[in-house]
C-alpha cells in the first residue's frame, strides 16, 4: 500500500511538471524582466528627494503631474522574415531594440510595452526641431521583411491601433510618419508597398491632393518646404529619394525633383 502511495505521488508530481512545462510561455522568463524593470524604473519615480537633485532644504513633493504622453507615431517594418524572429528580437538583451507593438502578417497583435514607456525603437532620427523621437512617440512594427506587400489583416489592425492611440493621447493627424521620415538615408521603411493614402484618409497622416490645376510658384523653394513638413534636409539626396518613395511609392535613384514632384510636395506644403 505504501508503495503504491509513493509510486501515485511521483506519478502526480511528473503530472504535473509535464503539464507545467507544457503550459509554460516561451517568454515566461523575458516578461520577468520586464515586470522587474518596470519596478526599478517606478522606484526611481517615487524616490523624494530625487537622488539627483539640488536639494536645499525640506523636500516638498509637487501634486500637480502626470505621465508625459506620446506625440508621434512611428511606423516600421521588421526587415525580418517572421514575427516569432522579431518577437525573439525584441526580447532579447543583445539587439537594444524593440517597439511598443508589433502586428503579424494574420492581424495578430503583440502589445510589447507600456504605451507611457520609452521604447527603443527609432535610433538616430530627426523630425522638425525633435531630435530625440523615442521619447516623444510610440513605435509600431509590421511582420515584413521589406520587399512584400502588406497583408490585408495587418493593416486593418494597425487602423484599429491607430484609432485607439489618437484618440487616448490626441496625436495630430500629421505626426504619424514612417521611420525612413525620421532618419533619411539610414532607413527605409516601412517599403514603397505601404499604403500611406489609405492611413491619410482615414485620418493617420498627410497626403498629397489632385495636382491637376497646381501651379507651383516660381520662387518655390523645394528643399525648405521638405523641411516646414518636418524632413532633416542635412542629406538632400536621401531627402528626395525618401519624398519619392513614400508620396510616389517608387525607388527612384535620381537627386532631383521634377515638376510633377514640385507639384506634389508643394500639395503638401500648403497643409502647413
Amino acid at each position: 500500500m505504501r508503495l503504491y502511495r509513493n509510486f501515485f505521488t511521483y506519478f502526480l508530481i511528473c503530472t504535473c511538471q509535464f503539464i507545467f512545462s507544457c503550459n509554460r510561455s516561451p517568454y515566461t522568463s523575458t516578461n520577468k524582466l520586464y515586470k522587474k524593470q518596470s519596478k526599478l524604473l517606478a522606484r526611481q519615480i517615487r524616490q523624494a528627494p530625487l537622488k539627483d537633485s539640488f536639494v536645499t532644504g525640506e523636500w516638498i513633493g509637487t501634486i500637480n503631474f502626470n505621465l508625459r504622453k506620446p506625440n508621434f507615431v512611428i511606423i516600421h517594418h521588421t526587415a525580418q522574415n517572421s514575427c516569432e524572429q522579431t518577437l525573439k528580437t525584441f526580447t532579447t538583451v543583445k539587439s537594444q531594440v524593440s517597439a511598443h507593438y508589433v502586428i503579424c502578417k494574420d492581424g495578430t497583435i503583440h502589445h510589447m510595452l507600456n504605451d507611457y514607456l520609452r521604447a527603443w525603437q527609432a535610433g538616430i532620427s530627426k523630425w522638425g526641431n525633435n531630435t530625440d523621437i523615442n521619447s516623444s512617440s510610440i513605435g509600431i512594427e509590421i511582420d515584413n521583411n521589406g520587399l512584400d506587400s502588406f497583408t490585408d489583416q495587418q493593416i486593418a489592425s494597425l487602423l484599429t491601433i491607430l484609432a485607439s492611440l489618437k484618440k487616448a493621447y490626441s496625436i495630430p493627424t500629421a505626426n504619424f510618419i514612417g521611420h525612413q521620415d525620421i532618419a533619411p538615408g539610414r532607413k527605409v521603411d516601412p517599403n514603397v508597398y505601404f499604403p500611406w493614402k489609405k492611413l491619410a484618409d482615414s485620418g493617420f497622416g498627410i497626403w498629397w491632393s489632385d495636382t491637376t490645376n497646381i501651379m507651383v510658384p516660381p520662387d518655390f523653394n523645394s528643399l525648405q518646404a521638405l523641411r516646414i513638413i518636418g524632413y532633416d534636409i542635412k542629406d538632400s539626396v536621401a531627402v528626395i529619394q525618401t519624398f519619392k518613395r513614400k508620396y510616389e511609392q517608387i525607388e527612384d535613384k535620381s537627386d532631383m525633383l521634377n515638376d510633377a514632384d514640385k507639384k506634389i510636395l508643394y500639395t503638401l506644403y500648403r497643409k502647413f
